[in-house]
Order: C-alpha cells, then sequence, then structure tokens
C-alpha cells in the first residue's frame, strides 16, 4: 500500500481534505460565476448572465493604465530576478565556501519577512537614499521578491544535476561560459521557466508592497481594484478578478507541462 493510500485510512480524513478544497475554491468559483451577472450593484445573487462588466473592464481607461503599470513592472521585474537568480544559484550550487549559509539565507529573507514590515522597511530606504516614488521604485521593490521566487526552483534544478557533466565539459577544454550555453542552460532551462512564471505572477498581484512605493500615476492593478473595493464593490471588481486568475492558472499550468516535458 502506498503512503498515500495509507493517508486516506485515517480518521475524517477525507471529510477534512474536502472541507479545505471547499473552503479554498468555492469562493474562487463563486467569484467567477459573478462576473457574468448583470445586476448592477448586489455580488451576493445572481441576475441574469451578461458579459457587459468586461466590456466596462475593457473601456474604463483608469484600469487599463494600471494593467498597463502591473504588466510592466512585472516584466522587468521577472527578468531581472530571474538574471540574479540563474547567477546566484550557479554561484551557491558549487562547492561550499565560508558565509554560503548566510547568502542562501539572506536570498530566502524577502520571503520569510511579512509583507507589511518589508514594504514599510523597502518605502524608508527608498525616502532616506532618495528614490523617488514610481514605477522604477515598484520595479526595484518588486525585483527583491522576484529574485527569490525565481531562485529556488533554478537552484533544485541544479542539484539534481550531474557534476560529472561539467568536468566531462572541462575536460575537453570547453571554456567555463561554453559549458554553462551548452550543457547547463539546457538542462535547467525549465527550471528557469518555471521560477519566472512564478516571480512574474507574484509580482502581478503583489498588494502591499505595491500600495507602500507606488507613486501617482504608477498605481498597479491590484492596488487599483484594492481600491475599488473600499470605494464600493460592483461586478467589474469580479471580471478583473477573474481575467487576473485565469493568467495566473494559464501561467501555472505552463510551467507544471514544461516541467514535465522536460523531466
Amino acid at each position: 500500500m502506498s503512503e498515500g493510500q495509507a493517508l486516506w485510512r485515517f480518521p475524517a480524513t477525507r471529510f477534512t481534505a474536502m472541507a479545505v478544497f471547499t473552503f479554498l475554491y468555492v469562493p474562487i468559483i463563486v467569484l467567477i460565476v459573478l462576473s457574468f451577472s448583470a445586476g448592477d450593484s448586489s455580488l451576493s445573487r445572481w441576475e441574469g448572465f451578461s458579459t457587459r462588466w468586461y466590456g466596462v473592464v475593457a473601456g474604463d481607461a483608469d484600469m487599463l493604465r494600471a494593467l498597463k503599470n502591473s504588466l510592466v513592472v512585472a516584466s522587468v521585474a521577472t527578468v531581472a530576478g530571474t538574471v540574479i537568480g540563474i547567477m546566484a544559484a550557479l554561484a551557491t550550487s558549487k562547492a561550499r565556501f565560508r558565509g554560503q549559509g548566510v547568502a542562501e539565507a539572506s536570498l530566502a529573507m524577502p520571503l520569510i519577512v511579512p509583507d507589511i514590515v518589508a514594504a514599510i522597511a523597502i518605502l524608508l530606504f527608498f525616502v532616506a537614499i532618495g528614490i523617488p516614488l514610481g514605477l522604477f521604485s515598484l520595479m526595484l521593490a518588486h525585483t527583491v521578491f522576484a529574485i527569490p521566487i525565481a531562485y529556488l526552483p533554478i537552484r533544485a534544478r541544479l542539484q539534481g544535476l550531474d557534476a560529472s557533466l561539467a568536468e566531462a565539459a572541462a575536460d575537453l577544454y570547453a571554456p567555463p561560459w561554453a559549458t554553462f550555453r551548452r550543457i547547463i542552460l539546457p538542462l535547467i532551462w525549465p527550471g528557469i521557466i518555471s521560477g519566472a512564471m512564478l516571480a512574474f505572477i507574484g509580482s502581478l498581484g503583489d498588494v502591499v508592497v505595491s500600495y507602500f512605493v507606488s507613486g501617482p500615476g504608477s498605481t498597479t492593478l491590484p492596488v487599483y481594484v484594492f481600491s475599488m473595493v473600499r470605494m464600493g464593490v460592483t461586478p467589474a471588481v469580479n471580471a478583473i478578478s477573474t481575467i487576473l486568475i485565469a493568467v495566473s492558472v494559464t501561467l501555472l499550468t505552463a510551467s507544471y507541462l514544461i516541467g514535465r516535458r522536460f523531466q
């Protein structure tokens, strides 16, 4: 009997699992269904099928501007964070060096520190060194959080590589750059793609850090949606939330399939 089958034999395991999945996913399903409701203000009941709220989202200039800001910030942070994550993973995957534990802990620190604490700290740092709040400050802040998200799957992929491959390349007088480009990079590519997609999703959905370090004209979509909820809930919030869910699910599915493809 496998471990998974043995787990289901414990009392109330099935009930607990179903309760957890219901609590997690039923509200999301309800949100998606109500995004197609024809009602103007009520989000608690179905008032007929309609896609007009998606049209409202498409015609909202402020929301589209916020979406553009989110895509720009997430793209820049993903590229920068993934590149730095690759370099950090290569550095920490070789022979151990003094201070490696501290370096690895420092890389993971942004994921451990509460978002509100990190956001306030970054805001104070930007103010102290004179960086104006705007898209550039958002890119810097999101890159800080994208680095560990991209680093972890890349590091895990490097740990699974056979060290003899690089040694064989060195025996054949291949320079380090050629070894990385021709051997290591193709093998860790699934980890790079997975890390980049996770970093993009994390940046696209961030609210707390973006709320603190954004300036006038640099509002991101999650912050804009948060402001809409505070001012008054309309089905347009459900529509834009459904779009964000669709993007996240698509990227996560692609990441999973890529990992399976090259496993």
